[in-house]
């Protein structure tokens, strides 16, 4: 028996060690864009479970004034929190800084800020903070983000661009039209998800529509401004003061000779605050 049990014991530590991926301890806290009332902080910083001597630390790369965008992260938090608030403001020459990864792997709450998701992208995509990130989210923290904050949290990011026609940027698209979504690499904290932000007040629904046909094995979420959703493992909690759209599992996808997309039927949710749902199921 001690045999059997010490084989088993070496079986179950070499898969746990290869065959599997580790589960994160962290939550995340996706913010939609626009305000951030004090009940909505409030609920990122229980949610973030943070003792006396932890620390959050801001991420404002995707904005062009880092200062700015922490003068009003701090603002905000600080009817709601009292615990130290660091500025992390990476640039290129800065990635391999050791003592600003290890400071960032260890931050209880890492905040990144709104501005342009691919500027974000741009500095992070295979460098030490990237994986700094992740360590810190698989160690317990919550990672947390508004507007570009929001849209690089998923592995598959949406820019926002259309590359079909007239490129201009808009708010949302014009038309429904496969090779349309212009999609880059996030960080890849949600593989099983698609988020879009800004949703309801700017009606981005083409652009999630656009997601969902492109991948349709996903699940894609559309959070409105002054909104969040809390996720841990797969459980989806909805916070704030609007509306999270939810789109899963289009039916009888298919792409005319026109390239304009139809479906015959599609799982559409529309979640305020209190609601749940999973992001797979």
């Amino acid at each position: 028996m001690k045999h059997l049990l010490t084989a088993l014991f070496s079986i179950l530590t070499f898969f746990s060690g290869v065959g599997f991926a580790q589960v994160a301890k962290g939550n995340l806290f996706i913010i939609g864009g626009g305000d951030r009332p004090a009940s909505l902080m409030q609920e990122m910083v229980a949610t973030s479970r943070l003792k006396p001597a932890d620390y959050v630390m801001l991420l404002p790369m995707s904005g062009l004034n880092a200062d700015t965008a922490f003068y009003y992260f701090n603002q905000d938090m600080r009817p709601v929190c009292k615990n130290v608030i660091a500025n992390l403001n990476f640039k290129a020459a800065d990635v391999n800084n050791k003592k600003w990864l290890d400071s960032l792997e260890k931050a209880k709450l890492i905040f990144i800020s709104g501005g342009d998701q691919e500027r974000f992208m741009k500095i992070v995509l295979n460098t030490p903070v990237y994986a700094a990130i992740h360590k810190a989210y698989q160690k317990g923290a919550t990672i947390a983000g508004s507007s570009a904050g929001a849209a690089v949290m998923s592995k598959l990011m949406i820019t926002g661009n259309e590359l079909v026609g007239d490129t201009t940027l808009k708010s949302t698209f014009r038309k429904l039209q496969d090779k349309n979504l212009d999609i880059k690499p996030g960080l890849g904290l949600l593989t099983n998800a698609i988020i879009d932000q800004h949703f309801v007040v700017r009606s981005r629904y083409n652009r999630l529509l656009s997601a969902i046909a492109k991948y349709p094995e996903l699940t894609c979420i559309g959070i409105d401004e002054s909104t969040a959703i809390s996720v841990t493992g797969n459980h989806v909690k909805v916070v704030g003061q609007s509306q999270v759209i939810v789109m899963k599992r289009p039916l009888e996808l298919k792409v005319t000779e026109q390239g304009l997309i139809k479906m015959k039927d599609l799982q559409f949710s529309i979640f305020t605050a209190g609601d749940s749902f999973l992001l797979s199921n």
